[in-house]
């Protein structure tokens, strides 16, 4: 299935080598805009299925206002960010904005693609950096809806970082140097104090409370 994108940044050269990443079996390039009012205008009328939106443009509104007005037309259309700083405040403007993801400008041409067809898969995609310095953070003395990790001991936590990088339980037991047995132990219990069906939706929901976003 081809992914239709429309591109969004206001440097012309930025938005061709874009265009060049993007020129590939799988993704098609339906259109370009140079400001955030250019962008919500065609994002209604291509509907396209990812739109990969700069954060700050030019004059008029910026990427997290256009954002905000394209999941407001109620598309199936979704939001990809782009931006220079890997930080939770615009991590979680982003996704507050309604943003399906967030990825940065020095991703490399794979990662920038994998996001782009993640998001048009309706997953979330945040910077696995932002996920790992949450997971350091000592936990907070009492949990709530709004920090749904800090349900966890501090040992889960660890495990759910390394789930959030994609690793196997035999994987992590081999970098937490415990058993597989232990590992899964870990999981099953994570999954149940979260409240999820498994651990992918875990790694997500622990990614959207460290970007400080609640449903």
């Amino acid at each position: 299935m081809t992914v239709r994108v429309l591109i969004v940044d206001d440097h012309q050269l930025a938005r061709v080598g874009l265009k060049a990443v993007l020129c590939d079996d799988g993704f098609e390039v339906v259109g370009e805009a140079a400001s955030g009012e250019e962008a919500v205008r065609l994002a209604a009328e291509l509907v396209p299925d990812v739109v990969l939106m700069d954060v700050r443009l030019g004059p008029g509104i910026d990427g997290l206002e256009a954002t905000r007005r394209i999941a407001a037309l109620g598309l199936p259309t979704r939001v990809l960010m782009l931006s220079l700083h890997e930080m939770p405040a615009y991590v979680r403007e982003a996704l507050a904005a309604g943003a399906g993801g967030y990825v940065l400008k020095d991703a490399s041409i794979g990662e920038l693609r994998g996001a782009v067809s993640q998001v048009m898969a309706g997953q979330s995609v945040i910077p696995l950096g932002l996920i790992n310095a949450a997971m350091r953070e000592p936990p907070p003395q009492r949990a709530s809806r709004a920090d749904p990790v800090a349900l966890l001991t501090p040992r889960e936590r660890e495990v759910l970082g390394e789930v959030a990088r994609g690793r196997t339980n035999k994987e992590i037991a081999r970098v937490l140097a415990v058993s597989p047995a232990t590992v899964k132990a870990h999981v099953e219990r994570i999954i149940a104090k979260l409240g999820v069906s498994d651990r992918t939706e875990a790694a997500v929901l622990a990614a959207r409370a460290a970007a400080g976003v609640t449903e």
